[in-house]
Formats: structure tokens, C-alpha cells, sequence
């Protein structure tokens, strides 16, 4: 049966990776919709080979000449916020690819949810946000909900079988990243190009760059919590730098059981197109005499706090997952752009959290809200960083939720 599809993010990593899965396979599937952020460029070349009905820019400044470019080519173009929640509810869709990254991947994917779409999870945020209000209306709306992530892939396909009450721990591996080796002074000196340089995945800068400060397996935890139903105290990272073993499930008892695979994300993409098929993609298959060792150890908690601050905003719970991450956006972008340091992306989510006033996650509305305060307040702490004098702007939308003077 072909199987209709919408891309969310069809030109970064996951996307691109989705539509090659796509042309291997294209009596299984049809793409008929695609959003980007705004990479017209890469938009049109996708719209002239797979011919989607819908598309959409998240920059409105880019549509009129999208539009000029695809004169001739019969595809309707929209753009904003409202243009991805178009393609995401699109009526012939079956399948959403949600992988925009970021906040930004949150309402069109809640949207789609609403619409009773089956979702391809690859944005890990929309769980870390508002992971209480997804799980309610997947289970209201009868909608399936499949993760994309390597890590979370390799957890659901080693449930498969399984009894979930039979769960004793989930072990997420990590790789590490490019600084696992680092001792903290020489992390006071690391650039945006030195955390660029992934030494197992090739991603995009702005998940590269959370691998790097550990921040990406911090959002994996909670993902994992609200994917799985299994509590914090149960979620356990290991760094395992050679990316072999994805991710294990402890059974009580005593058994583990493990994906293994070459680190190449078409693998669990095309899981979660196909499932419960498995698709004979043409990927590098892992040769496991030619792997030698494999090694495990510990997060160095103190070196990379943002995986800590990750597990206690999780804990916490209501809106503070959601400032956790928007603290987190504004200060990678910020580091991406050199105006903090590799160090202050921890003190700069600390100090967030540590303003922030948590509120119940009692609507969409009240995630949007948070994450507005934090970027604004993140913003602040930059500024205060890079001597700028700041205004402060005293409340917003939901009450409690104020913008206090960060301390010097």
C-alpha cells in the first residue's frame, strides 16, 4: 500500500535522509508535503523531483521568490507557522515526518496529532516541551506515535516482544562527543568549529552542538520518559564513543537487550516509514568483526551539567522542560554565533531555570508562554555576559512569569 507523506524539515539532515528513502522506495511512498525553515534553494530542487501538492517556508521573506522560482511547476506554496501546520494536517497525508528542529517543530506536529496523522518523531523538543499534553491526545486521538532518533528507535525496537511492565531501566548511549576527553580548562577555550566537528554522526549545528555539551542526551532523557513511560530515576546515559550499540533495554530479570547498527540515520528512519516492515535499504551494514572493541563509561556529570540540568527540569516538570530548552536554543545560538563562550551555554540554562517561576503544563498556550519567557530572559543573560546594559520587561501573558535582573 503506498503510504502518503509529509515532511517537516525536508532540507536539514532527517529530511533529506527521509526523501532518499523515499526515491529507493517509490512504489511504498509518495511525498505530499514539504516545509522548511528557509532553504528555498534546497525546497525547490525537492519540489521539481518528488512533486509534492503542498509546500511551506517558516520565512515569509523567502515565499515570493520560491514562488518566482516554481512558476512553472503546479505546487501550492505557503508560508509561516500556518503554512507547516498545512502540510502537517494536508488530508491526503498518512504519515508526518516531524523533523524540524527546535521549538519550531511543536505546533505543526500537535496539529497533526489532532488531525489523527501517524507520526515519525525526530523532533526530540515537542516531548521535552509539552510531553504531558502529546501523550494525552495521541492516546485521545487514536494517533500512533513512532520515534525517530537512533536512540529512542533502538529502545522501541528492543521492546518489540517485550512486556513494558517488565521494564527495569532504559540505557541510552551516548557517544560523547567531540569534548569527551577534555579536561574543563581546556573546554574555557573550544570554538563553535572545534564542538562542529562530531567525531561518529553527521547532524545538523545546532544538534551538534548540543552532543557536544551533552545537552542532546539531557533532551533525550526526557523524550524517553513521556516515549516510554519509564521514570527518571530508571533513564540511564552511558557514553559509549564508538556509536555501535544505540541504545539497550534492562529487563528485571537481568537481561539486556540491545540495537546494534552502523551510525547512518536511514536505518531508524526507515523503520519508523515502514514499521512493522523492515526495508532493504542500501546503507552500510555494520561489520561487527571489523568494530574490535567496545567501550563504557560514565558521564562526567560536573565537566557537562547540562545533562544534569536536563534530568531536573524533567523532574520538576511542568513548564520547566520547556525553559530548559528555549535557554538552550537561544544560548547555542548564541555560541554558534561567538558572543559566549563553550562553558557559558551551562550557566546561561542555570540561570534561567533558576528565575523561572514553574507553572502546571495545563495548555499549548502555557508552553508557548514559557518558552517566550525563557528566550527572553536567556537573552538577558547574554547580553549581561557581553556588557550590554538590558531593559527588563516585566511580565508576560501567564501570570508569575517575570523577567528578574540577573545577578552580576
Amino acid at each position: 500500500m503506498l503510504k502518503k507523506i509529509a515532511i517537516l524539515g525536508s532540507s536539514g539532515s532527517i529530511g533529506t535522509n527521509t526523501l532518499d528513502i523515499v526515491e529507493q522506495f517509490p512504489d511504498r511512498f509518495e511525498v505530499v508535503g514539504l516545509a522548511v525553515q528557509q532553504n528555498i534553494f534546497k525546497l525547490e530542487e525537492q519540489i521539481r523531483k518528488f512533486h509534492p501538492k503542498v509546500v511551506s517556508v517558516a520565512d515569509e521573506t523567502q515565499v515570493n521568490e520560491l514562488r518566482t522560482r516554481c512558476a512553472d511547476v503546479a505546487v501550492e506554496i505557503l508560508s509561516g507557522e500556518a503554512g507547516a501546520v498545512a502540510v502537517a494536517t494536508h488530508p491526503d497525508v498518512d504519515l508526518v515526518m516531524s523533523a524540524i528542529v527546535g521549538f519550531a517543530g511543536l505546533v505543526p506536529t500537535y496539529e497533526a496529532i489532532l488531525a489523527k496523522k501517524q507520526i515519525a518523531l525526530a523532533n526530540k523538543e515537542t516531548l521535552v516541551v509539552a510531553g504531558e499534553l502529546i501523550m494525552r491526545e495521541i492516546e485521545a486521538q487514536g494517533a500512533r506515535l513512532l520515534p525517530v532518533d537512533s536512540e529512542h528507535n533502538a529502545i522501541f525496537q528492543s521492546l518489540q516482544g517485550h512486556r513494558r511492565e517488565d521494564i527495569a531501566k532504559i540505557w541510552l548511549t551516548c557517544s560523547g562527543g567531540p569534548f569527551r576527553l577534555y579536561s574543563r580548562e581546556q573546554l574555557e577555550h573550544v570554538t563553535a568549529q572545534d564542538a562542529l566537528r562530531h567525531p561518529t554522526w553527521f547532524m545538523g549545528q545546532k544538534i551538534t552542538i548540543d552532543s557536544a555539551s551533552l545537552m542532546n542526551k539531557g533532551l533525550e532523557v526526557i523524550e524517553a520518559h513521556w516515549l516510554f513511560g519509564v521514570g527518571y530515576s530508571d533513564i540511564w546515559v552511558v557514553i559509549h564513543p564508538q556509536s555501535v550499540i544505540h541504545s539497550m533495554v534492562e529487563y528485571r530479570d537481568g537481561s539486556l537487550i540491545a540495537q546494534l547498527g552502523a551510525p547512518d540515520m536511514r536505518i531508524p528512519i526507515a523503520y519508523a516509514m515502514a514499521h512493522p516492515e523492515r526495508l532493504d535499504i542500501d546503507v552500510p551494514k555494520l561489520d561487527v568483526t571489523a568494530v574490535g572493541n567496545m567501550s563504557f563509561d560514565e558521564p562526567d556529570w560536573d565537566k557537562f551539567p547540562c545533562l544534569r540540568y536536563a534530568f531536573e527540569a524533567g523532574k520538576i516538570g511542568g513548564t520547566m522542560p520547556a525553559v530548559l530548552n528555549a535557554a538552550n536554543e537561544i544560548a547555542v545560538e548564541a555560541f554558534l554565533q561567538e558572543r559566549i563562550a563553550f562553558l557559558d551555554l551551562s550557566r546561561i540554562i542555570h540561570d534561567v531555570m533558576e528565575a523561572h517561576d514553574v507553572k502546571a503544563m495545563s495548555s499549548l498556550d502555557v508552553a508557548i508562554e514559557a518558552d517566550r519567557w525563557a528566550r527572553k530572559y536567556a537573552r538577558i543573560c547574554i547580553d549581561k555576559i557581553g556588557g550590554k546594559s538590558v531593559t527588563i520587561e516585566a511580565t508576560l501573558d501567564v501570570p508569575g512569569m517575570t523577567l528578574p535582573q540577573p545577578e552580576n
